[in-house]
């Protein structure tokens, strides 16, 4: 069983441990370059996709499903934030703090980046079809990990929940 991620036709379907590997080293990029609502909105996002919490090979989501914005500045905006931590994660971002070494991550997330960039959002006035609130947005931070935690909507830090 595994999880996918969907954007405009084109599919990135990983395996349970691909999956967790590729949430936790976004989650430590989302973390350090979040700063405003939609970001942590994003991050929230991201926290959902634990399988410790929604089951093994339940996760994933179709970026047609993300409220990127109501205009197309705010679309914008959100669209080069995802890009950006993307491209931080492939640097290797905090990976040393992981444990272990993702050797097949980089090719995973370089797959999603080309599916977010060739992706062109629509505005929208609704929250978006599985895309948290503003309410659920990830408004804690662990204190161990230092990672974006969508507490109380989520059974808490996504790294301490896999370790």
């Amino acid at each position: 069983m595994g999880n996918v991620f969907e954007g405009d036709g084109v599919s990135l379907e990983l395996s349970n441990g691909g999956t967790e590997v590729f949430v936790e080293v976004l989650v430590l990029a989302v973390s350090d370059l979040a700063e405003d609502e939609w970001d942590h909105r994003f991050a929230a996002l991201l926290t959902w996709q634990d399988q410790n919490v929604r089951g093994r090979g339940a996760v994933g989501f179709d970026l047609r499903d993300i409220a990127w914005g109501s205009t197309p500045a705010e679309c914008t905006r959100a669209k080069d934030f995802v890009l950006r931590s993307v491209d931080l994660a492939l640097t290797g971002h905090r990976w040393d703090e992981l444990g272990y070494d993702p050797p097949f991550v980089r090719d995973h997330l370089r797959r999603f980046r080309s599916m977010v960039a060739s992706f062109t959002p629509t505005p929208a006035d609704g929250p978006g079809d599985g895309f948290p609130s503003p309410e659920e947005r990830a408004a804690t931070s662990c204190v161990r990990h230092r990672v974006l935690s969508a507490l109380p909507h989520q059974g808490g830090c996504l790294l301490c929940a896999s370790r």
